[in-house]
């Protein structure tokens, strides 16, 4: 059972807002991810990480959707082969860069892509030596690679 431990605050109110990718936005805003008392105990040692992994839950995301064509495509996919936000488990991830503590439990990080208020699920530090692959292939999208797709709600 998913419990979330707080709640993201973006400037993104609506999903139109939402970037597509929180890298796509020129500078990135500073968000905050608001961790519950009851889990800020479990921040102790996170001072020195420059990125963090985000999981969140996608509560408006809508009724998954399993086959559909990305906005910026013209071919259907399967929601396993993107990044769309409409799933069987609605659960984002995002990788952001931390800026440090704003208060006790409010973390201040860029990056995001997701709406205001958004339940946080778990924090984990991105570390370089196992969560990079250099050499990836991002099938599909390789064909698009260089390509940023439109912003607005994803497909």
């Amino acid at each position: 059972m998913l419990k979330p431990i707080g709640l993201i605050r973006t400037p993104f109110a609506t999903i139109a807002d939402c970037p597509r990718n929180g890298r796509a936005i020129d500078p990135p805003p500073l968000c905050r991810a608001v961790v519950d008392p009851a889990y800020v105990d479990g921040l102790a040692s996170l001072e020195g990480f420059t990125h963090l992994i985000l999981i969140y839950w996608l509560d408006q995301a809508g009724p998954a959707t399993l086959r559909f064509t990305p906005p910026f495509d013209d071919t259907e996919r399967g929601v396993f082969a993107t990044r769309a936000p409409r799933r069987p488990n609605p659960i984002g991830l995002s990788v952001v860069k931390f800026d440090g503590f704003e208060s006790t439990g409010v973390l201040l990080v860029r990056n995001l892509d997701c709406l205001d208020g958004t339940p946080l699920l778990d924090i984990k530090p991105y570390l370089p030596t196992t969560d990079s692959e250099p050499g990836a292939s991002m099938g599909w999208l390789s064909a698009r690679r260089g390509k940023t797709p439109p912003s607005g709600a994803s497909g």
